[in-house]
C-alpha cells in the first residue's frame, strides 16, 4: 500500500476530516489533501507526528518498503511489538523486550540468548540449535557491536525476575 492510501485509511478510521488531521500535525489542510492524492510525501517531522498520532512506525506509513528487525534481538519488527520512547515516539531499531521505557534491557548477550532460546526452542528447532542461530546472529547487530549501551545491569535484573517470575 502507497503512502497517500496509508494516511487515508488511518485518517478515516480516526473520523478525523483533512482539516482536523491538518491541525494536529500542524499543517494546512491542503497538505493534508496533497499527501492523500500522491502529490506530495510529509517531512520527516510530519512523519514522526503522524506516526505518534496514529500509533503506527513510520515504516509503516511509508508502506513498510523495509523489513524491519530488533537491533538487540533480531526478532522482527511490527508496530504492535516495537518499542517506544519516554515521549511516545517510536523507536524503530529495538522491540518493546529489549529497549522499555528508554532503558535498554539487556547488557549481557548470554542473558538474552537464554531467554530468546527458552522462547524460540522446539522439537522444529531444538535448544541447542536455536542457542547456536543466536550466538551467529547477536554479534552482527547493532546494539552488540556498540557497546557503549552496556550498562545499567540492575535494570535488566528486574526486568529478567518479571519474565522469569
Amino acid at each position: 500500500m502507497d503512502t497517500k492510501d496509508i494516511i487515508l485509511e488511518l485518517r478515516t478510521k480516526r473520523g478525523l476530516s483533512q482539516e482536523e488531521l491538518a491541525e494536529k500535525v500542524f499543517v494546512t489542510r491542503q497538505a493534508v489533501s496533497r499527501w492523500e492524492n500522491g502529490d506530495t510525501t510529509p517531512n520527516t517531522e510530519t512523519l514522526k507526528l503522524l506516526s505518534k498520532l496514529f500509533d503506527v512506525s513510520i515504516n509503516t506509513l511509508l508502506g513498510s518498503p523495509r523489513q524491519l528487525i530488533c537491533q538487540c534481538c533480531g526478532m522482527p519488527l511490527e508496530d504492535a511489538s516495537i518499542s517506544k520512547e519516554t515521549d511516545g515516539f517510536f523507536n524503530e531499531e529495538y522491540c518493546k523486550w529489549c529497549y522499555a521505557d528508554g532503558e535498554y534491557m539487556y547488557h549481557d548477550m548470554d542473558d538474552l540468548i537464554e531467554v530468546c532460546v527458552n522462547n524460540m526452542a522446539s522439537d522444529a528447532f531444538p535448544t541447542e540449535q536455536a542457542r547456536a542461530y543466536m550466538r551467529e546472529l547477536l554479534p552482527k547487530l547493532k546494539y552488540w557491536k556498540n557497546q557503549t549501551n552496556l550498562e545499567g545491569a540492575e535494570a535488566f535484573a528486574s526486568f529478567k525476575k518479571q519474565l522469569i517470575g
